[in-house]
């Protein structure tokens, strides 16, 4: 029987195609495979390193709970007020989409922290898609923010919060959650491949988040803004997000947010995505 030769020692070639259609397709979805083999062993590889250091999840775990508890009894007197909604209800999809954007920042960091130590010099000299480096990290960090969601779901439902949106938006909450967060992530993939240092990561990732989750539907209706104001958080993509996860989970219209944030997503990962594949390569 004969055996497909070794491409690099270790991967087999593909079968020549006869026809140069047919070798275009070949080849495309030949790498196309290694890629997602390639992303997913990075991404089990982030996987185990929060399993055998599980004070990195402190803040994906208490963080919720934080916000949640402060916004509610401490905050929720007043900013409460200015909602026609229960409060809870209302500050629900907001926490989602902030806690689970401060997780997702945590891909910049690492990256920044591979190159640091030197890890990155061994993935590429390694036989392996460099788009796979970033993606295992930011589809880690995805899988992370999602059990986040469903974690924190939890703990609104023991304090009081209640769907009013029906079983299957409800359901969907947060898979729309995981899915904008994990396009988000390549924002902080990108800043992670742009800087030597998980300092001065930590610092940019900081100043991208909090102005974008704080500057938005987040705790208030932007209406409650000064005019000027309303105008950036009108158009800043946590507030469409945040309108489309406060609908599915309370009732509403759901297709006027949900364009956006799918258009959002979309740039998120092709474009800024792109970008910090190719920042990647130009590392030196």
């Amino acid at each position: 029987m004969n055996l497909p030769q070794a491409v690099n020692g270790w991967r087999p070639e593909p079968p020549a195609p006869s026809t140069p259609v047919r070798e275009a397709i070949g080849s495309v979805l030949y790498e196309f495979r290694w890629i997602i083999a390639d992303t997913a062993m990075l991404t089990w590889r982030m996987l185990m390193h929060y399993r055998r250091n599980p004070e990195m999840l402190l803040s994906t775990i208490f963080g919720p709970l934080m916000f949640l508890f402060l916004f509610t009894y401490v905050f929720g007197g007043a900013i409460g007020r200015s909602t026609e909604i229960n409060y809870i209800d209302y500050l629900l999809p907001g926490v989602l989409i902030q806690n689970n954007i401060f997780t997702v920042m945590q891909t910049g960091i690492g990256l920044a922290d591979d190159m640091q130590k030197g890890f990155v010099d061994r993935y590429r000299s390694l036989p392996m898609a460099r788009s796979a480096v970033i993606g295992g990290r930011v589809v880690a960090t995805t899988v992370i923010a999602f059990f986040s969601a469903i974690w924190t779901i939890g703990i609104a439902v023991v304090i009081g919060m209640r769907f009013h949106g029906g079983f299957w938006p409800g359901l969907s909450l947060p898979f729309v959650v995981a899915l904008f967060c994990f396009g988000f992530a390549w924002i902080s993939a990108l800043v992670g491949v742009s800087v030597r240092d998980t300092q001065t990561a930590s610092s940019i990732t900081f100043f991208v988040a909090i102005p974008l989750t704080f500057l938005s539907s987040t705790f208030v209706p932007i209406e409650t803004m000064p005019g000027w104001l309303q105008a950036f958080a009108g158009v800043n993509p946590i507030t469409q997000v945040v309108n489309l996860s406060r609908n599915l989970a309370q009732g509403g219209p759901i297709a006027v947010y949900a364009l956006p944030t799918f258009l959002w997503t979309v740039f998120f990962v092709f474009g800024i995505g792109s970008l910090a594949t190719w920042r990647y390569k130009r590392i030196s």
